[in-house]
């Protein structure tokens, strides 16, 4: 649905994009991680064929992006950051001036408008002003605004900046029910738990150039290496228990927290499976009060691949 070769966008001496090669298939969800001035924005402005690259290439739905921009348009909604709204329109007038220029008509063009508006919660909005919206609820009248004509690929950039914390779980939630509809999304983010959960593929991209690009188990696998579980027996026994798990043949390391109440225990390579360690503390008279493996996130993976740097 979405593929790219070396597509670069050069202003000057500096790389805004830097040879950028991606592949999407029909269903993902690719969840476009990187810093403020990382270039994500630029890549998905020129993906919707709103501004040139120095060179490359890209194709969207099977269309070159030099070739094929009306198609392109027609084949995908694009969210920007930011976009402006008709403060005078009622929120159904500002969909169906939308629908009449994606050329829906008569009576489809009412019932489309109250689809979206029931799919992103807003149907008893329906009649409010567009100015008496809140930033979430603006969020969400821009997705309905650019899934009027179900397009097969959307690009989300930042759908969830600036919203509060509700309005992000909020949008989170319906960005899973357009996974859930098959759509391709490419949703770019800097707040990285809204798309722990969403997405199944992640590129991240630092300077322009993309650091990693494939799958998100793959990613965080590559970031956890060995196996590590926190564990804890009482902030007095703590000590004990450590120098005892250490003795384990399985054991690469163990440390203990600053303050002494839990431990992390690393398994030696090879090894997964932590439920040895329960058995053999409780059998030595240890009574166990935290056992978990240790998680790895994609803010993990963000720390761990990138170095902080932007352009």
């Amino acid at each position: 649905m979405i593929e790219t070769r070396d597509l670069t966008k050069k202003y000057g001496e500096l790389y805004a994009v830097d040879r950028l090669t991606i592949r999407l298939e029909p269903g993902d969800v690719y969840g476009f991680i990187g810093p403020n001035g990382s270039g994500k924005t630029t890549t998905m402005r020129m993906l919707a064929t709103l501004l040139n690259p120095s060179w490359g290439e890209a194709s969207v739905c099977g269309y070159s992006i030099y070739t094929g921009s009306r198609d392109i348009r027609r084949a995908i909604g694009y969210m920007p950051d930011f976009f402006g709204v008709y403060d005078d329109m009622k929120v159904v007038e500002y969909l169906e001036f939308f629908a009449a220029a994606y050329r829906i008509k008569g009576p489809d063009r009412r019932k489309k408008c109250d689809e979206v508006l029931e799919l992103v919660d807003l149907g008893y909005k329906r009649d409010a002003l567009v100015t008496s919206l809140s930033r979430g609820m603006t969020q969400r009248l821009g997705l309905a605004r650019v899934l009027l004509h179900e397009p097969q690929v959307l690009l989300l950039d930042e759908p969830a900046s600036g919203l509060d914390p509700r309005a992000r779980i909020e949008m989170r939630e319906l960005l899973k029910q357009l996974r859930g509809m098959k759509k391709t999304i490419m949703v770019s983010s800097h707040i990285l738990p809204e798309l722990a959960d969403i997405c199944n593929k992640i590129g991240i991209i630092e300077r322009g150039k993309l650091l990693y690009n494939g799958e998100v188990s793959a990613a965080i696998k590559q970031v956890r290496g060995n196996f590590v579980f926190t564990l804890s027996v009482g902030l007095e026994r703590n000590p004990d228990a450590a120098k005892r798990i250490e003795t384990f043949d399985e054991i690469e390391s163990v440390k203990l927290d600053a303050e002494g109440e839990t431990m992390d225990v690393k398994l030696k390579d090879g090894h997964e499976d932590g439920s040895f360690l329960p058995e053999r503390l409780i059998r030595e008279g240890f009574r166990l009060k935290t056992f978990r493996e240790k998680e790895v996130n994609l803010e993990n993976v963000f720390m761990e691949i990138t170095k902080g740097i932007t352009n």
